[in-house]
Order: C-alpha cells, then structure tokens, then sequence
C-alpha cells in the first residue's frame, strides 16, 4: 500500500527529516543540530518515563524525510535550506548516573553552541534543561518555558536536579537574567511557597487561560535577548497531545506554540532549544509525534529565516 512518503517523496531515514548525520564537534557548518537524550536526572519513583521520546520524533517525521527542499505552508516557504540542520543522535545517558548525564548533555551543548549553532535537545523528562541552560552562558540569558507546570520546587525525593526543579535551578545562574513561563494550568506539583518563589525572583508567569484570553507572552522579553526555548509536551492541550505523563486540559494548540517561536526570534533569537516530557506509551497512533515533527520542522523553519534575514 502506498504511504503518506511515498507520495510525497519521503526516503527511509534513521535521522529526523532525513537531515544529514553529524558529530557534535563536527557540523561542517549547520546552524542547527538536534540531539536526543533519554534523562539527564530522574527521580527514583519514576526512573527514565520519557525514554523513546527522541526517536518516537524521527518516527513522526518518516513520512516526510528527505522533503526538507518541499515547500511549508505552516511557513510559506521551502521547510529548511539544505545544510542548515544536521542530526547529531542520541547521547548515551545512564539513568543511574545524574551527574556524568549532566556533564555528557553539558559537553555535547557546548560543542554545537561552540560552532555557532543552535543546540535542539529532544526526548527526556525535564531535567534535561537544567545542564542545557547551564552551559548557554556566560553571556546573558532568558528562559521562555512552555508548560503546565513551574518547575520551582527545591528538591523532591531528596533530589535537586529533577524534573520539577529545572527552572528553580535555572533562577540560580548567574548569567539568567530573566524567565517567561507559559501555559501553566490545573493542579500541579507547585505549592503556595513555590509560586511564591518565583514571583518574588521576578518570573513573569502567564497562564493558560490568561494566553487564551489574549494576553501578549513575551510582552517582557527584551529586544535582542538570547534565549533558550524550554518546551515540555504537557504545554499543548491534550487532545491534541496525548503522548505525556499528565494531561490538563486548557493547553496551548499547535498554532500558539508555532507563534511564539515566531514572536521570539521577531525580536530576540533563540540560542538553544529543548523539547522534553513525550512519554511514548501514552500516544495514540502516534498521533503526538506527527504533531511533535511537525512542530520542530516549522521551528527549525522560522529560525532558518531568520538566520536568512540576519546572517
């Protein structure tokens, strides 16, 4: 039986989209490269949930690898200029070792961010952020994190690192300047006293239903910032989203998520993304990974055209 690739041309591919291999150190002058990592630091209630999740997204993207010189509708332009992202794998974490995770994710961050490059860390729970947005500095940085949840708890289960701790801990380097949070919705991990941590370090927290009411997102995002893009799956509603750990509803669509990336790099430039929390099992037909390659296509597209337009 014909396939959705077949007829628009896909070829089989290990790598998302078809984009060429790569080495970390070794781009050959891409300005984006997609890496995946299973965990950085999981708590030992759950262990490594979000495993899978890098290559469930090459999967979501099958149908149309190798189509990257097609044109985009989502973008009104060719999806991505040829040379301009390359697949460097998945980096080979060990769910017992929180630290050497940390160190590895940290290594392989600064060798693309070290070529100009945009690091885009896929698959994992949310501590996969912390060691990203640690090794973005020294220059100045903000943080636009896309989820139903903070993130501000100190510690759970004794653990500092974890997943609902990666933006406590991104408020504690030196080189953060300042944090956009976005999405948050329903009951969650949070208590009062972590709220009310990160209103008094100065987070801008814009919940879900004040975004759909038409609240600006990024009205505190400063022209010319760097910023990192944390993008937890539990960001966009459900249903359209089955593929996550806790489902509420109320989440962002796929049009929302696709505009602020669009609204970020109108007037600041992403200097790194991480794309984390698809738990594989909870997809239906793999519907949450077609979604999910076809939001990080669109991604790589809007960045593309601003490297185009800027240089």
């Amino acid at each position: 039986m014909t396939g959705v690739g077949d007829m628009f041309g896909g070829v089989s591919s290990e790598t998302f989209l078809g984009l060429p291999k790569a080495a970390p150190g070794e781009l050959d002058g891409a300005r984006a490269a997609i890496l995946g990592a299973d965990t950085a630091t999981p708590y030992r209630a759950v262990g490594p949930f979000a495993a899978g999740g890098a290559d469930a997204l090459r999967k979501g993207a099958a149908d149309y690898a190798g189509t990257t010189g097609h044109w985009n509708f989502d973008l009104d332009a060719v999806a991505l200029p040829e040379g301009f992202a390359v697949d460097c794998g998945d980096l080979p974490v060990d769910p017992a070792d929180g630290p050497g995770n940390r160190a590895l994710i940290e290594g392989a961050i600064r060798e693309v961010a070290g070529q100009g490059a945009v690091p885009v860390l896929i698959g994992g729970d949310d501590s996969v952020p912390i060691p990203v947005i640690a090794v973005l500095g020294p220059e100045p940085l903000w943080i636009v994190q896309v989820d139903a949840h903070i993130d501000w708890r100190d510690e759970v289960e004794g653990e500092r690192f974890g997943l609902s701790s990666n933006m406590r801990r991104a408020s504690e380097m030196g080189h953060v300047e300042g944090i956009i949070q976005i999405g948050q919705r329903g009951i969650g991990s949070a208590r009062a006293a972590d709220v009310a941590a990160a209103r008094d370090w100065g987070a801008h927290l814009i919940a879900a239903g004040a975004l759909h009411d038409g609240a600006d997102p990024l009205a505190a995002l400063p022209e010319g910032a760097r910023v990192c893009l944390v993008f937890d799956f539990d960001g966009l509603d459900p249903a359209i989203m089955p593929a996550v750990l806790a489902p509420t509803s109320g989440g962002l669509s796929y049009w929302q998520a696709v505009r602020i990336v669009e609204g970020i790099e109108a007037k600041a430039r992403i200097a790194g993304i991480t794309m984390a929390e698809f738990v594989t099992e909870r997809d239906i037909g793999g519907q949450g990974a077609v979604l999910g390659a076809q939001l990080l296509t669109t991604w790589l597209g809007i960045i593309a055209q601003r490297a185009a337009r800027t240089g």
